[in-house]
């Protein structure tokens, strides 16, 4: 732990999936495992090892859950809208995770929020068409939520160690 991090503000993870090189993973206490990532060149086991990634994946089950119902004429309209920007959430994390540059892996989570918001937005209309009610989205509105919560934390870590790297 560096001299400018205040005790208890970092979880140093220290077990071996989470070493690169010997170096230390850090994550912050409101990221848990989302923000499993070495300082260097944001590679950990894999993307499966992310709590984001994971995260993402059961969005994806969810939205293609809540749409299942949804009527026919909306098959190749809002509901292949919703499906494809889950899809795109966990995919972009992985295809991030996996270029050679902490910098490309920022990018890509820059993506996933995007596609992201565009999901939130896409459940917002679901419900005012009359689709979907509250009670029925309200475990997708919050996985929403929480995965936020943990990209924005995850890209400001790495933001942060590509710029400390400098």
């Amino acid at each position: 732990m560096t001299s400018d991090e205040p005790e208890g503000q970092w979880r140093v993870m220290s077990d071996e999936r989470n070493l690169k090189g010997g170096e230390e993973t850090k994550v912050a206490p409101d990221q848990g495992a989302a923000g499993t990532v070495p300082r260097t060149a944001a590679k950990v086991g894999g993307y499966k090892d992310l709590l984001v990634w994971r995260k993402g994946i059961e969005l994806v089950k969810e939205i293609y859950k809540l749409t299942k119902p949804y009527p026919a004429d909306e098959r190749f309209g809002l509901v292949s809208q919703m499906r494809r920007a889950a899809v795109s959430i966990p995919s972009n994390i992985a295809e991030g995770q996996a270029r050679k540059t902490t910098g490309e892996f920022i990018q890509f989570l820059s993506h996933a929020e995007g596609s992201l918001a565009e999901l939130d937005t896409q459940i917002v209309l679901a419900v005012e068409l009359g689709f979907s009610n509250n009670g029925q989205v309200a475990s997708a509105t919050e996985l929403v939520s929480e995965l936020k919560r943990m990209l924005n934390g995850l890209r400001r870590t790495l933001q942060k160690a590509v710029t400390s790297d400098k």
